[in-house]
């Protein structure tokens, strides 16, 4: 993805978008998203290798995400090949549908781009990639008013060419709308920069022309905004809308919405585009995010729990770790209520290096500096957070 270099901010309050409300089932959802199953796609994904659109890498890299939709339980007649070509090249996007109850042909499209152009796209756009994958997992079998289509595009570092012949030939053909798109949820280059604070995420809204499709695109885009605080740890910013793959749906006057990193890693399109480079842990709050979002979009069934359900749910927001950077020492704090615990810290590859039970000290001596994950597991809750050694 090309992201221009000078971002155009606008004010929440002048969206005027309808207020949402936390939804406990939502929730449960997007806690289903693992860091587990994301460490390992990214990792999967860089093992991929360079994704030239047409190579022999791009194909490998569209057999693996199929497979990862089939050992998830989507049938073969769910998931179709599109291939398209352009100039001497041909390439193929895959396309899943996930069939709603109420209404059934319309759909909530959430995309991203597989291909990548120099070094493996871990970032961009193996990240996409992969909170997609975890979002189709997780909501293979909850029941959703709207239809979801998840779409995986190639071409897209060339021109916009996987998404650009999917708008124009399979969403319309011959400038008559064929498919009744509610909304374009994409994401692109959510990786981050290992190392920085990433703690927040650009939502990106339609501010181009054609003009029609702009105050809806502000509305989903609020909306998004909102799920992602109700949903994930992440705070949230707005960008214009630019160079991904919602821009050929964006010119039919659908109305799109998306995330892109916010502290911006510079890594795409370079060598440098590896998992060493990539913030697992902000992959994976996007990715919760991301699940909150299309629950809230696809409006997800909900789940009415009851009052002790709710409250074992939050008994973790409380939780502190610090230091952060560590030495030595890290400290944790927790609620009074909770008695039975455990802490591991894991490497970016998801080795257990330490794990302690109930132990609110956990000395970090033997570690080398560099970035760890620490995972936390209390009352069948699991918090993740990255931590950092520095001495």
């Amino acid at each position: 993805m090309k992201k221009l270099t000078t971002l155009l901010f606008l004010s929440f309050a002048a969206m005027g978008a309808q207020a949402q409300s936390f939804i406990q089932a939502y929730q449960t959802r997007a806690n289903q998203v693992t860091q587990t199953n994301i460490t390992s796609y990214l990792q999967d994904f860089q093992n991929l290798g360079v994704k030239t659109t047409g190579s022999a890498n791009n194909t490998a890299t569209l057999n693996w995400i199929k497979n990862k939709y089939l050992s998830y339980g989507y049938s073969a007649s769910q998931i179709v090949e599109d291939p398209f070509t352009f100039g001497n090249t041909s390439s193929k996007n895959l396309v899943i549908t996930k069939t709603g109850t109420l209404y059934p042909n319309k759909y909530v499209i959430i995309c991203g781009h597989f291909d990548s152009i120099v070094g493996p796209g871990v970032s961009d756009n193996g990240s996409g990639t992969s909170i997609i994958l975890e979002a189709a997992r997780v909501l293979k079998d909850v029941p959703t008013e709207y239809s979801i289509k998840f779409i995986h595009f190639s071409g897209e570092e060339q021109g916009l060419y996987g998404s650009s012949h999917y708008v124009n030939s399979v969403a319309y053909q011959n400038g008559v709308r064929q498919l009744d798109i509610k909304l374009v949820f994409n994401i692109d280059q959510v990786g981050g920069q290992l190392g920085n604070n990433n703690t927040v995420i650009f939502c990106d809204e339609d501010q181009g022309t054609p003009t029609s499709n702009n105050a809806a695109s502000q509305a989903v885009t609020q909306q998004l905004a909102t799920c992602t605080t109700l949903y994930s740890p992440l705070q949230t910013d707005i960008d214009p809308a630019y160079a991904s793959d919602y821009m050929p749906f964006e010119a039919k006057g659908e109305v799109i919405t998306g995330f892109y990193e916010y502290d911006r890693s510079y890594n795409e399109h370079t060598t440098s585009d590896t998992f060493a480079n990539v913030d697992p842990v902000y992959v994976y709050n996007v990715g919760k995010a991301a699940v909150g979002a299309l629950q809230h979009f696809a409006v997800a069934t909900t789940t009415i729990l009851s009052v002790d359900d709710v409250a074992s749910q939050k008994t973790l927001e409380a939780l502190k770790i610090y230091p952060n950077p560590v030495k030595d020492i890290l400290n944790i704090e927790l609620p009074h209520k909770v008695k039975n615990f455990s802490f591991e810290i894991t490497d970016l590859l998801g080795h257990t290096l330490i794990k302690q039970e109930n132990q609110t000290q956990i000395n970090t001596s033997s570690l080398t500096n560099g970035a760890y994950i620490g995972v936390l597991k209390a009352e069948d809750q699991t918090v993740v957070r990255k931590i950092l050694i520095e001495r």
